[in-house]
């Protein structure tokens, strides 16, 4: 009010949510959030079955796709879904634990903002804790050899020890540490891996144990022509980013034929160039060829005389990934194609996958390209071993480029917590209680885990603080037994790049959410005329 006057400066329909009331909101939705996924957390963690507005049916516990399936409203509750697709892009796992840890964040700061502690406090108080929890985890990090095969299979049994595939994750670990120590490439002393070029291809049918590992490349198209031979051994193949087919030219013409005569010699003409085109391939030595444009019928009749299969309209991904498998170079002229252009592979062979035919291209010599080819019972099984396969791969890749490692199973966990509130005992004033909630908020995984594996909480949270109290530092919760143990024994391994993003993507989630006072929220549609008088658009709705 001015001078008994109303000033209106938001917009008609809008609300606006201040102090108090806005905290508790927007805490209550982070916390909803991470309560919908707790209980798919750990080995003994439940599935979520998520059906979408037409109908489709996801089956997963992979948090960051349950989170990108529930179509979130609250801003709040985005910024946790947000954490979760940050933390699966970067590291591919951890992304259940990450918004859990965040929520549980969120609910300690509720306690300590009823006894009036100021959020900004809670927020240093928690900045300062993340900092020295993440100094805990990289000193009890063990380094590893990145090329040692032993450590990085238990990584990537441990990673799918949750999912649905866990009776094949021995085999499955297998293969994709395989996958990623031949496209793993050493550049200034260090070991990068680019993900892109290990190819996950799935097909249902079969089952899990017919998942395999190819050397090479999997297309999923056929061979163009019925008469072209489908196995080619010791292939030489032909990578083209060219048509086989006559080109329209881009201005108009015309052709005026007198006798059908010149028709013939026209068509003869084409037919010529077609020829000179297949003639080209045959004279580089090629055997096989892919190209990522059309071949025309001509051209595919002369490459089936010839005995040389081809395939057309290859993504460009997968010619990228066949030049890295098969050492091949991608022209984009036909002219420029020599024998030095040639990719090299075993075997080119056109197989039945259910009622499609697929080309596979394998035994290549040095491949920097792979492909894991999915098996499954069911799309659903074959979807959710895709999303598993995606996290092994992701972990491994992590050790690889990053080879430290910690136990599994809360251990790391709850010793940042044990190791956090003896530092927090040196802090003076109200950060002190804010660091010792951030210990207590990272003591809920091992807790979570605990529960859903049927084990008493409390009984858990106590014998985890004595044993970790007496320097036991790998001792966790291990859910197969239902009991506190050695998780390094039990070769429960885990990548600390993971827990590491787990703790700075939890910590800054929450800090943002914590300072947040004000919500103000625009209307969707002004009803009626605008202010000011008529002369609105027809309707008062926004265009």
């Amino acid at each position: 009010m001015s001078a008994g006057q109303p000033v209106i400066i938001l917009k008609e329909g809008s609300s606006e949510n201040k102090g108090k009331e806005a905290q508790r909101n927007n805490i209550m939705a982070a916390k909803l959030i991470a309560e919908i996924i707790r209980s798919s957390l750990g080995p003994r963690g439940m599935d979520k079955m998520l059906v979408d507005s037409i109908g489709d049916v996801t089956i997963t516990n992979d948090g960051a796709t349950m989170l990108k399936e529930i179509d979130v409203q609250h801003p709040a509750a985005k910024m946790m879904v947000e954490i979760s697709k940050a933390t699966d892009n970067e590291v591919g796992d951890g992304t259940t634990s990450a918004v859990i840890v965040a929520g549980a964040l969120l609910e300690k700061a509720e306690e300590l903002i009823a006894k009036e502690v100021h959020p900004t406090v809670i927020v240093d108080g928690y900045q300062k804790a993340a900092e020295r929890a993440q100094q805990v985890l990289e000193q009890m990090a063990e380094k590893i050899d990145p090329t040692a095969k032993k450590d990085l299979l238990k990584v990537a049994t441990t990673s799918m020890m949750t999912k649905l595939v866990v009776e094949d994750a021995p085999a499955l670990a297998e293969i994709v540490v395989s996958a990623i120590q031949q496209v793993s490439e050493l550049i200034d002393n260090e070991h990068k891996v680019d993900i892109d070029n290990v190819k996950v291809e799935k097909k249902p049918g079969a089952s899990l144990k017919d998942t395999q590992l190819i050397s090479g490349v999997a297309l999923d198209k056929e061979v163009v022509h019925s008469g072209m031979p489908k196995r080619v051994d010791d292939a030489k193949i032909a990578l083209v980013n060219s048509p086989l087919e006559i080109e329209k030219t881009e201005f108009s013409a015309e052709i005026r034929i007198n006798d059908p005569e010149q028709m013939q010699k026209f068509l003869d003409e084409e037919n010529n160039i077609l020829k000179g085109m297949v003639d080209k391939v045959e004279q580089a030595g090629a055997n096989v060829l892919v190209c990522q444009k059309g071949i025309d019928d001509i051209a595919q009749h002369y490459l089936s005389r010839r005995g040389v299969p081809a395939v057309r309209r290859v993504k460009e991904s997968d010619m990228t990934k066949l030049a890295k498998a098969t050492g091949g170079r991608v022209v984009t002229n036909l002219d420029d194609l020599t024998s030095k252009d040639l990719g090299h592979a075993k075997l080119v062979e056109e197989r039945k996958l259910e009622d499609d035919k697929w080309v596979f291209i394998e035994g290549c010599k040095n491949p920097k390209a792979v492909t894991i080819l999915v098996r499954g019972g069911s799309q659903r099984v074959v979807d959710e071993a895709e999303r598993a396969l995606h996290d092994a791969l992701m972990v491994t890749k992590d050790v690889v480029e990053k080879p430290q490692i910690v136990a599994g199973g809360g251990a790391p966990e709850a010793e940042v917590a044990f190791r956090v509130r003896e530092w927090a005992q040196k802090l003076s004033g109200r950060e002190q209680l804010a660091a010792l909630k951030f210990a207590d908020a990272n003591e809920s995984i091992a807790l979570i885990l605990a529960e859903n594996a049927g084990m008493d909480p409390i009984d858990t949270q106590v014998e985890l603080r004595a044993r970790h109290g007496k320097g036991d530092k790998w001792f966790g919760v291990d859910a197969a037994s239902g009991k506190v143990s050695d998780m390094w024994a039990k070769s429960v391994i885990e990548p600390l790049a993971v827990k590491v993003q787990i703790l700075k993507a939890a910590t800054e989630a929450a800090s943002m959410i914590l300072r947040i006072d004000d919500v103000i929220a625009s209307s969707k549609k002004a009803g009626g005329p605008p202010p000011g008088g008529p002369g609105g658009m027809p309707g008062g709705g926004e265009m």
